[in-house]
């Protein structure tokens, strides 16, 4: 599948389509485990299969949303802030293509006007004890109804909802491969992109429960430090230092 008009140098110049899959991610690993080359990205009009984060299932309709896992080689030091790219790059897209203001939500979800339009899933693939390759997963909803889905009617959003018509779904991902393609490229020329990134995350500086397996704790979000973990100051002023969780903002 070539993408008119798309101008990167390498993210998406081999994509590979499919009507339908069980799962991008899954296809994508397999991928990076014989060695394609960086920037192929898999591309789904449908997932039986579909996850987000902690093996949720990722609700979509057929035709409705972007539904596609990148591949990459990155270095070592890139892996960290590759979130950061991709959420920003998903910002940026939205707000290029649909002209909508969105958000993130600690660590990576997407939201607008606090429902949830995108997800994004990293996954690492492993040599031994040596990153081989990481795949980015993002499923953005462009055209979805989330009413029709009961278990997400009330959570989730979409850019069609959002901005009243339709989009094309070639467009906005034309637009997001750019974007991610131009973050990553400052990733491998040693930029950081927290200082960009923690414009956009609405978890700063705000009171959160945060879940952890079976775990909960309750705090202020004092500082996101560089590398994506978070700082929580709790009621008796002691601090902890998370790098995931389930976050949803006190009342």
């Amino acid at each position: 599948m070539r993408l008119e008009g798309l101008q990167t140098s390498f993210i998406g110049q081999n994509i590979l389509h499919y009507p339908s899959l069980p799962s991008t991610m899954s296809e994508a690993k397999r991928k990076a485990e014989n060695g394609i080359a960086e920037g192929t990205v898999i591309v789904a009009d449908e997932q039986l299969e579909g996850r987000g984060r902690y093996s949720r299932k990722w609700v979509s309709a057929p035709d409705s949303s972007l539904l596609l896992s990148i591949i990459l080689y990155p270095h070592l030091s890139d892996v960290f802030q590759m979130n950061m790219a991709a959420s920003l790059a998903v910002v940026q897209s939205i707000e290029k293509t649909a002209h909508l203001s969105s958000v993130i939500k600690w660590p990576n979800d997407v939201l607008i006007n606090g429902k949830k339009v995108c997800g994004i899933l990293i996954e690492n693939v492993f040599l031994g004890k040596t990153i081989k390759a990481t795949i980015v997963g993002i499923g953005l909803n462009v055209n979805l109804d989330p009413s029709q889905f009961p278990e997400i009617s009330t959570l989730a959003t979409s850019l069609s909802i959002e901005a009243g018509r339709d989009f094309s779904r070639q467009e906005v991902l034309r637009v997001l491969l750019q974007e991610f393609e131009n973050l990553y490229l400052l990733l491998h020329q040693g930029e950081s992109l927290h200082e960009l990134w923690i414009t956009h995350v609405e978890t700063l500086g705000k009171s959160i429960r945060l879940q952890r397996g079976d775990t909960i704790e309750e705090g202020f979000v004092e500082v996101i430090n560089p590398d994506g973990s978070l700082v929580l100051r709790h009621p008796d002023g002691t601090l902890t230092t998370v790098v995931d969780g389930e976050v949803t903002l006190s009342i």
